[in-house]
């Protein structure tokens, strides 16, 4: 694998700490600047909304940037988004720099997607785009906990300063390994967003909202669990997070093999998976043990559906790729806040600390019908070849309707990118 990808995994480890370390300080910020944990809760939502405003608006606005000078411009964005976080004066300003900390975020990996993919042999291109996502894996095994530990000793506006410091560093190894990566010549907004508007794009992120937010369901109320259920102390809280992020990891690596092996049939088999954990988890999270062994697994099927969904997107938008695969970071952060809202209200409803895993298992079958009603709908237009591609040396703008098809056109050289 290219070493470009280490940069891609890089930038994506310092997104993800930021993304989700902001759950283990509410606490301290609530304190801090005097307010109330639930509301301290409003800079999660927060970041989200930055990830569903800025996914689709700053791709438009950057396409026609060059792909390597548009992620350095991107990360430079995150820098200055969680060192406004690191300096807030007040509440408000945290708000406001946690919303532009989450801009640059599904832009990042929509053209961090495209970008890896073109990197490597028309074989490889989803273990390229898992590589990339392992980044964000990692975060929550290491980076998260660390970043929580930190900010509990040394106060929360030294976490984000940390972060502003690896978003510095990630961008140094950009413009080092990341090659020169042109965008194409006939590329234009107008073409991205008919792409985007393809029914079976649209099916690929309405299948990420319902599936993904199954996964949210319950790792939003994972700490909660950890102690009311589970039975374990809150010391134990991060051990679990921990846990859950290795069977990210685990997934993620899974995933990229899989996907370009079988895009669909990962895709269907992922999130049947996670339906049938998540109904397990309803039962094992009594027992201790098999509370922990569930808790890795649930995170290996939850994360194995994130690569198929995110080639399937990029494969159906064919020429235009970006907007697409930036809007699917949309679609998995609506999934968060959704998924959260149902895990909520079901416990709010008085249904116990378990029911998030019943709502979660729901989802993910919804999810899993959105993603057959499109897979019987696309088997008309395919052909013998199978799947198509996202990145190959054949002209860009082919459409032949299938899934193995090459649709964005890369160097003849797949590690120069130009």
């Amino acid at each position: 694998m290219p070493l470009a990808l280490f940069a891609l995994a890089v930038s994506a480890f310092g997104i993800g700490t930021t993304e989700f370390v902001m759950m283990g300080l509410l606490p301290n910020v609530a304190d801090d600047l005097g307010t109330s944990v639930p509301t301290a809760g409003h800079l999660v939502s927060a970041y989200a909304i930055g990830v569903v405003l800025g996914a689709p608006l700053l791709t438009a606005l950057g396409s026609r940037v060059p792909r390597k000078k548009m992620l350095l411009l991107l990360m430079a964005l995150f820098v200055v988004g969680n060192l406004a976080s690191a300096l807030a004066p007040g509440f408000g300003w945290l708000i406001g720099g946690r919303v532009l900390a989450g801009l640059p975020h599904g832009a990042f990996f929509g053209v961090g997607a495209v970008v890896a993919a073109r990197l490597v042999r028309e074989d490889r291109q989803a273990r390229a785009v898992a590589t990339m996502f392992l980044g964000l894996t990692v975060a929550n095994i290491l980076g998260v906990p660390a970043a929580t530990l930190l900010g509990q000793h040394l106060g929360w506006r030294a976490t984000f300063l940390v972060v502003t410091v690896i978003g510095l560093l990630a961008m140094a190894a950009l413009a080092r390994l990341v090659p020169h990566v042109p965008v194409e010549a006939h590329q234009n907004l107008g073409r991205e967003v008919r792409a985007l508007g393809r029914p079976q794009v649209l099916l690929g992120l309405l299948t990420a909202v319902f599936g993904f937010a199954g996964v949210f369901a319950v790792y939003s109320y994972l700490a909660s669990m950890t102690t009311e259920v589970m039975g374990f102390g809150e010391s134990s809280v991060t051990l679990v997070l921990a846990l859950f992020g290795i069977g990210m990891t685990a997934g993620a690596l899974a995933a990229g093999p899989l996907t370009d092996r079988a895009l669909r049939p990962t895709l269907y088999g992922s999130l049947g998976a996670l339906a049938l954990v998540l109904v397990a988890f309803r039962f094992t999270i009594h027992v201790p043990w098999l509370a922990l062994v569930t808790v890795v697994v649930l995170g290996a099927v939850g994360f194995m559906t994130t690569t198929p969904l995110q080639m399937l997107v990029m494969n159906k938008a064919k020429d235009a790729p970006t907007l697409a695969s930036a809007s699917n970071h949309s679609a998995f952060n609506l999934a968060n806040a959704g998924g959260a809202w149902a895990g909520g209200a079901a416990v709010a409803a008085g249904w116990g600390w378990t029911s998030p895993t019943l709502v979660g298992a729901v989802l993910a079958v919804a999810g899993l019908a959105v993603a057959a009603v499109a897979g019987l709908s696309d088997r008309t237009g395919r052909t013998a070849k199978g799947a198509s591609r996202v990145v190959a040396g054949s002209p860009l703008g082919t459409d032949t309707g299938t899934e193995h098809d090459p649709v964005v056109s890369g160097s003849s050289s797949p590690a120069s990118g130009s």
